[in-house]
């Protein structure tokens, strides 16, 4: 059993490799002989799907192509499969290694560990006295959101998505139709940067308020895709990290230790409280919630006000 799905795999990648143009479902059946003789539609969809699944996880790029008369295609171009001579000194190799063990989701922690083992096949160095030089430093980076691994998945691909929202100060969710750009981890919460359908710009997604499953739509992208850097800059902005003013805020004491380690000026009031200044940015109103009872908002007004209509709708709930 393995050695036929090892040579279906095969035969599936050199198709996808070897041609030129995106090759449908039909025609892929068609040339491969293991699908040939599945007994249903049906059958030969779930094989075929796990197969491509499966060189998609080995590290093949799968390009899906929609054409003029809404047929989906296949291809992987050998351009996107193709990858320079790396050549890495030890200290580059710990770096990677560490950045390995960042992962705790599961499918990413084994696609590391698959991308680590492929590079020291390839001659890269152990670099295991590096390893016990920074043994002592154990990153993370928690992710917790179901959302999180079909949105990674559709921004590798380029594919649109659908999936409900649910903004801050909105007592029920909507669906939003977007083309996903990238991640962003920030402060903790991962953003979805991208183009909405719907409202004709680019936006960003907390991850922890889309409610329900995300889905994959067929199609090609609508709008351009800016580069890397304009796209973190967005998520930070939309985030709060952009402050264009600053905020007053009283703060419980012994409370909001990060609010504390962007203060421009603390001041005690006594009774438990103190009084901060703080960078005021797109985003602020939403962070400031967070912190409940502990933080309450003299001013500026607008920014109170906001922060008093999240919590009003959260009350609703």
């Amino acid at each position: 059993m393995a050695i036929a799905k090892a040579e279906r795999l095969m035969n599936l990648a050199l198709c996808l490799l070897g041609t030129r143009r995106p090759l449908s479902k039909r025609e892929l059946r068609g040339s491969i002989e293991a699908y040939l003789e599945a007994g249903s539609d049906e059958a030969f969809n779930r094989m075929f799907e796990r197969d491509k699944d499966d060189l998609r996880e080995l590290g093949l790029v799968i390009e899906t192509v929609e054409n003029l008369d809404g047929d989906i295609g296949y291809l992987a171009r050998r351009d996107s499969n193709r990858l320079p001579p790396i050549t890495l000194d030890a200290e580059e190799a710990a770096a990677l290694g560490l950045a390995a063990k960042v992962w705790q989701q599961a499918r990413l922690a084994g696609a590391a560990s698959g991308a680590l083992q492929k590079l020291r096949a390839a001659g890269m160095p152990e670099a295991e006295g590096a390893y016990e030089v920074h043994s002592a430093l154990e990153p993370r980076i928690p992710v917790h959101e179901a959302a999180f691994e079909p949105l990674m998945l559709a921004c590798r691909d380029r594919r649109p998505v659908t999936f409900d929202y649910r903004k801050a100060n909105a007592a029920r969710p909507e669906q939003r139709q977007v083309e996903p750009w990238t991640l962003e981890c920030w402060r903790g919460h991962w953003y979805l940067a991208g183009w909405d359908r719907d409202r004709r710009a680019e936006r960003v997604f907390r991850l922890s308020r889309i409610t329900g499953r995300v889905r994959s739509r067929a199609g090609a992208f609508t709008a351009e895709v800016p580069d890397v850097v304009t796209v973190r800059e967005t998520v930070e902005s939309w985030a709060g990290e952009t402050a264009t003013r600053t905020a007053l805020i009283r703060l419980r004491s012994g409370s909001g230790y990060p609010l504390r380690s962007r203060a421009i000026s603390v001041r005690e009031l006594g009774d438990g409280w103190e009084e901060l200044e703080i960078p005021y940015g797109h985003g602020l109103d939403a962070w400031l919630v967070e912190f409940g009872p502990d933080v309450v908002v003299q001013e500026p007004a607008d920014l109170r006000a906001d922060v008093v209509d999240r919590l009003r709708a959260v009350a609703k709930d």
